[in-house]
């Protein structure tokens, strides 16, 4: 269910409200965390891919086929990772994906926040009816 035009300016103020306050939260809670991780996984990958580089060039040059056997398999399943996590990563402003790891865990405290706050509005939406 979206929020009315009113609900929407409420929330707008407590954004405005908290970043004022306190900015070093507020920046925290952004729910950057699914691009950082995903970030770093496919720099991780990039690095990986690399080192299977080097391995298969050092099994190159010292002749040890298996040693450049691994430096390709290491190469291909970073590219993999790189190219998956690539994928996955949220664009700024999108909702992150329910499968991924920090975004479970994210979804889970933003919903029951979200819930408290909805059922707070819910709340005072009866008690000012109700007068």
């Amino acid at each position: 269910m979206p929020l009315s035009e009113h609900e929407q300016r409420m929330l707008e103020q407590m954004e405005r409200a908290l970043y004022a306050e306190d900015p070093k939260f507020a920046s925290a809670l952004e729910g950057s965390g699914l691009r950082t991780y995903t970030r770093r996984r496919v720099y991780q990958a990039v690095a990986g891919f690399l080192v299977g580089i080097a391995l298969l060039m050092a099994g190159m040059v010292a002749k040890q086929v298996w040693l450049s056997v691994v430096g390709f398999l290491v190469m291909l399943g970073c590219a993999v990772l790189a190219v998956t996590g690539w994928r996955k990563a949220p664009k700024p402003g999108e909702q992150p994906a329910a499968g991924a790891p920090h975004a479970r865990r994210q979804g889970r405290q933003k919903r029951s926040v979200m819930d408290r706050i909805e059922q707070r509005w819910q709340r005072r939406r009866d008690e000012q009816g109700g007068q």
